[in-house]
């Protein structure tokens, strides 16, 4: 069984054309721009995918694009959890199928189960697909309910394909509980841009980026700098790209990101976010913008598709 989560996986954002449908020239033209940058892995189909507004059909054309399109050039490992674990078990066999080199499964959002019921739940997943690689997903704020770290310890040692866990629940001392329990083995990926170095100090080994879709470089040098124990270029990195990092969470994501991703390449991807997700404010769209302008992402004040500044 291959363990390829780490470095720096992109959180891909889903484009969506002014239908609402997926833009299948604009995520192949992301994917070529990931790789290009220099990024380890993909992760379509996550929170930053807008997995949840998708269809079951959308869901797994979205991972065998993906695959397919990245054509062995790095690893898919695509989101395939849901709160239903019936639903999920289908939805990761079929990306087993699309050729996908790992899952990545979030913990079930709204049920709120008990630490037991997370237990079963990852459980079965894992042995309905024992030769795929799985990372969880803690991530509270959505979810409702934190996967216990004697959960997740006692899933590592039941299930031999859960290999890791990309933790957003914005606790350092957490890395820290999961490095101790789990050893040197065990993966931990940051999920908050803005804490990937803290994670790293402390034994995380890289990030699931959202800031990854518009500066795949930037964040894989940073994260390969700190990977290598150069603190002083990650630190400067990290320095530069921090007030991009705050930009892109000042409301919901994954809107910041793509009106970001349209304000820089306006000929190819659109602002386009499905409902219950609504464009951003006026105030966050020059927050963002000011970001990127002082990162040197755009040059000039160009006009969208739409018109917009």
């Amino acid at each position: 069984m291959k363990r390829r989560f780490v470095g720096v996986g992109t959180a891909l954002i889903t484009p969506f054309n002014l239908e609402g449908e997926i833009d299948w020239a604009a995520l192949k033209r992301l994917v070529d721009l990931q790789i290009a940058g220099g990024v380890d892995f993909l992760a379509p189909c996550g929170t930053t995918g807008e997995s949840s507004t998708q269809t079951m059909d959308e869901h797994k054309r979205l991972i065998q694009f993906t695959v397919e399109t990245a054509a062995g050039r790095v690893p898919v490992h695509a989101g395939t959890g849901s709160n239903n674990t019936n639903e999920a078990i289908h939805l990761t066999r079929e990306a087993e199928k699309a050729g996908v080199n790992g899952s990545l499964q979030v913990a079930p959002y709204y049920n709120r189960p008990t630490q037991e019921g997370l237990y079963r739940h990852f459980k079965a997943i894992a042995e309905a697909c024992p030769r795929l690689s799985m990372v969880l997903y803690n991530i509270p704020s959505r979810c409702g309910v934190e996967i216990g770290v004697d959960t997740v310890s006692r899933l590592v040692m039941d299930c031999e394909n859960i290999v890791g866990i990309k933790e957003a629940g914005g606790n350092v001392d957490r890395v820290s509980q999961l490095r101790a329990a789990l050893g040197s083995r065990f993966i931990i990926l940051c999920g908050d841009d803005s804490l990937t170095l803290p994670f790293m100090s402390v034994g995380a080994q890289g990030v699931i980026s959202v800031a990854s879709n518009i500066a795949p470089r930037k964040v894989s040098q940073m994260v390969r700098a700190c990977s290598a124990g150069n603190m002083e270029k990650a630190l400067s990195l990290h320095e530069e790209l921090y007030w991009l990092f705050k930009a892109l969470f000042v409301e919901t994501n994954p809107g910041p990101v793509k009106a970001a991703l349209s304000l820089m390449y306006p000929d190819v991807f659109w602002p386009v976010l499905r409902l219950p997700l609504a464009p951003m404010s006026t105030d966050h769209l020059e927050e963002l913008k000011s970001a990127l302008f002082d990162l040197g992402f755009l040059q000039e004040r160009k006009r969208s598709r739409d018109g917009q500044v």
